[in-house]
């Protein structure tokens, strides 16, 4: 432990100096920016045993946060990751290790550039009135406000991060490393720009990812269409107009004599031209086992069309209305087309029948929950399944190999199966997107003057020389930039001493010490968006992982399991909870009660119940702090007197063992719970109020139990410190110590005996003794005024016991309980080998129930009629009445 600033002037200190309550408010503001004064965020400024002497470890432990989007408040589960985040931080500081805590924000392309949007459309402008330059120049202003909140926010929840360290994803250092991998990888024939279908918002006027698509469920009419000698099934038959390839499996035998042939149908705008084809991509199982393929407007059908040469046209365009493809509907919005079509069909005959309980996952932009168009763009790609030279698998090859080999350990275990099955499922990554807002694609197009076509395309990290070069307008995907987050943010700040892009990764300081990083926190919804893209992107640059763990987190839910949701009201704002009950109380109620991977119920009562465990917790160490005589005499482990001191030391030995255990592993509820009911039950209800016993003996009894309680009470401010920052700081500091409780030591235990002490059995049987009179009193509706009669049988220690079993239990002992007051109800009951008896009357009343039940066992009718299910507990309940007579 620490040594104290000035133990002579906290000597004489009482209760009193105290408030009798924790108030948050006063504390958290100064405590924080006492943290950040020390430097100890930072791991190069941590004190001389980090570095030097016999605990020189030379170990090091790093956590880059996820970075919350730039655009505003943080949410319940940003708190929740930092919770986790800085827990598993501040431990590993007290472990000894070198903790990086890394902080950064997100500039969320999508998601920053919708919100700047609203605000111009509620100024009456928008981005293409005000042009590129002058938009991106309003969307900076706005981040670096929102940038400002974030950070207040963090500090508040107590974060433990080196904000020396802090990155952006959009900074200058991460700007070079997107364009050196995007350089990279196109040069190594990974990035490619080709026509292929993707998800596309016509409302963002942007592609997503296959998993920034939401899918809800909405019931929809599914019409069944006459298409020649078929019938074929959809939801969309707006999208039909140009369908001219029937498709059936070859194993069909309805469409054995259609297969490969070629006739006239009657369509939507005339006859058409149709053909047979056979392939194996059909289900025949589903719907007619006939479909027409819609090249332009279906991920399958796209790959077919590929496939079998089929033209791919165009129906609905990137603003969501039909195309010229579509003849007179051009320009319809996709609902006026659909009713036309349906019009023209049903008065044709084509329609045979309509089913209006379909039930359709309608997929919709994660964002701005508009619904999303397949549709065929050019786009750049990320070639997933492409080898990579040198190196003998793909991208998602080097990410599924990383986690299977057992090198990224996933907790829990069971999202190994979801990664392994989108890994495996995955498609080429479309990277672009037809946004102002982000890392602009280094790409570059000269102009044939003649035609103003693009005649050359240059890759590159700077525009190339001469003039006529007009760079691709699009942008990069956000998960492309966040994908390098835990090597680009430890990359040395001063990029541009590196003249490679190698040299700049293996020569970087904190690269070396830092990465890969030790976890990677965050919820289990984001498993695809980012855990994988950062194992495949890091597994290619820098050829190594990026993480050893990942430990992924739960949903908050509300009180009654549903998601929290603005349509719902029942969403909690954490800055709400840390005002009104302290970042440590809502720290707790995340964590303690959680388990990775699972939900997590949080609600307001249960903020306020873990501020008053805080409130106890301030309260038993104002107690210890008012009591004790003096508290240097707590430096070294005291030698216990009483078996109440030795119990209590032992209970605190496997305290720090089952703590430390847990939280290596992870396990942070286990741990949070051990230490609560330590604190509360056996340290404040037992060993404290019988230290108030034992003290009044002796002075040397009084001096050993001062011993104790400081022994214990610095040991257990540590052990809290992860979970509760802030009030063991506060409590550490009215210890008078000279330096941070978050740099103090971790403590250690004693190996664990396999068999307890005899003084440690024997405070065992008084706590159960004492329990045992209580839960009589209990019981029996006993008022706490009167002071019951008890005799104790079996239990050499009771006399020497006494004082304590008489004021713990509000009881006085009888040698003759035939003279004491009786007590109506169960009077005595057995624990282990010792007996507590309070009534004689009690026990005759007992015997007789015995007999009774005796007798009604023995007749034979009872045991002849009775069910074998009452016979038998009949049996049990005579054998526990014998068990409670003692016979």
């Amino acid at each position: 432990m620490k040594k104290r600033a000035d133990t002579s002037q906290s000597v004489d200190r009482d209760a009193r100096s105290l408030p009798k309550a924790y108030d948050p408010k006063q504390h958290e503001e100064g405590i924080y920016h006492l943290w950040e004064t020390t430097g100890y965020f930072n791991p190069d400024k941590l004190p001389k045993r980090f570095r030097s002497g016999r605990t020189r470890l030379k170990k090091h432990f790093s956590i880059v946060m996820p970075p919350p989007n730039t655009t505003g408040r943080l949410h319940l589960g940003h708190a929740s990751s930092i919770a986790y985040e800085d827990l598993m931080v501040r431990f590993k500081r007290l472990c000894g290790y070198r903790a990086l805590y890394l902080p950064g924000t997100d500039h969320a392309a999508i998601a920053t550039q919708n919100k700047v949007e609203k605000m111009l459309a509620a100024e009456g402008t928008d981005r293409f009135r005000l042009g590129r330059e002058k938009f991106l120049d309003r969307v900076r202003a706005y981040v670096r406000e929102s940038q400002g909140d974030i950070k207040e926010q963090v500090r508040r929840s107590g974060a433990s991060c080196d904000w020396s360290r802090e990155a952006y994803t959009f900074d200058e250092v991460s700007s070079r490393v997107v364009n050196e991998v995007f350089v990279q990888m196109y040069e190594d024939g990974l990035i490619y720009r080709g026509d292929r279908i993707v998800n596309w918002c016509t409302r963002c006027q942007s592609t997503l990812a296959d998993d920034e698509v939401q899918y809800v469920e909405r019931t929809t009419p599914f019409y069944y269409l006459k298409y020649g000698p078929v019938v074929i099934g959809t939801a969309r038959p707006e999208t039909k107009f140009q369908d001219k390839v029937i498709v059936v499996h070859p194993d069909d035998e309805r469409y054995r004599k259609l297969q490969g042939t070629s006739f006239e149908v009657p369509w939507i705008e005339g006859m058409v031209h149709t053909r047979v084809i056979v392939d194996r991509a059909v289900d025949p199982k589903l719907g007619t086992g006939a479909m027409t393929i819609t090249p332009a407007h279906s991920f399958e059908d796209f790959e077919l069309a590929k496939k079998y040469g089929i033209d791919i046209v165009q129906i609905i365009g990137t603003d969501g209305k039909l195309t010229e493809a579509a003849g007179l509907m051009k320009g319809l919005l996709v609902t006026e087309a659909r009713k036309r079509v349906v019009d023209i069909l049903r008065a044709k005959g084509l329609i045979l029948k309509i089913d209006e309980t379909y039930v359709h996952n309608l997929s919709v932009c994660y964002r701005c929950d508009t619904p999303v168009e397949p549709l065929v763009s050019k786009q750049w790609f990320v070639d997933v399944n492409k080898k990579v030279p040198g190196r003998g698998r793909s991208l998602k090859q080097l990410a599924i190999a990383r986690v299977r080999s057992g090198d990224i350990a996933i907790i829990p275990d069971r999202f190994k199966k979801v990664y392994f099955h989108w890994l495996e499922n995955l498609h080429d990554w479309c990277i672009s997107r037809q946004i102002w807002w982000g890392h602009r694609i280094p790409v570059w197009y000269s102009r044939n003057l003649t035609s103003n076509k693009p005649s050359k395309m240059y890759v590159g990290l700077k525009p190339p020389v001469g003039d006529g070069w007009a760079q691709d307008p699009d942008t990069l995907d956000t998960w492309f930039s966040s994908a390098t987050w835990t090597f680009s943010t430890l990359l040395d700040r001063d990029h541009k001493k590196y003249r490679t892009f190698d040299q700049w990764l293996r020569r970087s300081r904190d690269m070396q010490r830092f990465h890969p990083t030790s976890v990677l926190e965050t919820g289990y919804d984001i498993i695809f968006f980012w855990v994988a893209r950062m194992i495949l992107v890091t597994e290619y640059v820098v050829r190594e992982k990026p993480f050893d763990s990942v430990y992924l987190h739960g949903l908050v839910r509300d009180k009654q399991g549903r998601k929290m949701s603005k349509s719902l009201d029942n969403g909690i704002d954490p800055n709400d909870m840390i005002d009104r009950y302290g970042a440590d109380a809502l720290r707790l109620s995340l964590v303690i009660g959680s388990s990775p991977g699972q939900d997590v119920r949080l609600y307001e009562e249960k903020v306020a119940g873990y501020r008053n465990f805080v409130n106890k917790l301030w309260n038993i160490s104002r107690f210890i702090l008012g009591s004790v005589d003096a508290r240097e005499q707590a430096v070294r482990k005291p030698r216990p007197r009483s078996i109440a001191d030795a119990w209590i030391l032992s209970r605190f030995d496997g305290l720090v063992r089952t703590v430390t255990e847990a939280l290596s592993k992870y396990r942070f509820s286990q741990a949070g719970e051990a230490l609560y009911a330590f604190t509360w039950q056996e340290l404040a209800d037992w060993y404290v109020e019988t230290s108030k016993i034992e003290s009044s003996r002796s002075r040397d009894a009084k001096k050993t139990i001062d011993q104790v309680l400081l022994y214990i009470l610095e040991r257990l401010l540590v052990l809290w410190h992860p979970f509760a920052p802030f009030v063991s700081e506060v409590l550490w500091r009215e210890l008078g110590m000279k330096d941070s409780l978050m740099v103090a030591e971790w403590p250690r235990s004693r190996r664990r005996s396999r068999r307890p002490s005899a003084a440690i059995q024997e405070f065992e049987t008084l706590r159960a003794v004492i329990t045992t009179i209580r839960n009589i009193r209990a019981e029996n509706d006993i008022p706490a005024a009167a002071a019951l009669p008890v005799r104790i049988d079996g239990w050499r220690a009771a006399s020497r016991q006494q004082a304590i079993i008489e004021r713990l239990g509000r009881c006085r002992f009888e040698p003759d309980i035939q003279n004491a007051k009786e007590i109506r109800g169960d009077g005595f009951s057995v624990v282990a080998d010792v007996t507590v008896d309070m009534s004689d009357k009690n026990k005759d009343e007992l015997r007789a129930y015995v007999g009774r039940l005796a007798t009604k066992l023995a007749h034979q009718d009872f045991l002849k009629n009775a069910p074998p299910a009452v016979i038998e507990q009949e049996k049990k309940k005579l054998a526990e009445a014998r068990k409670r007579l003692g016979e």
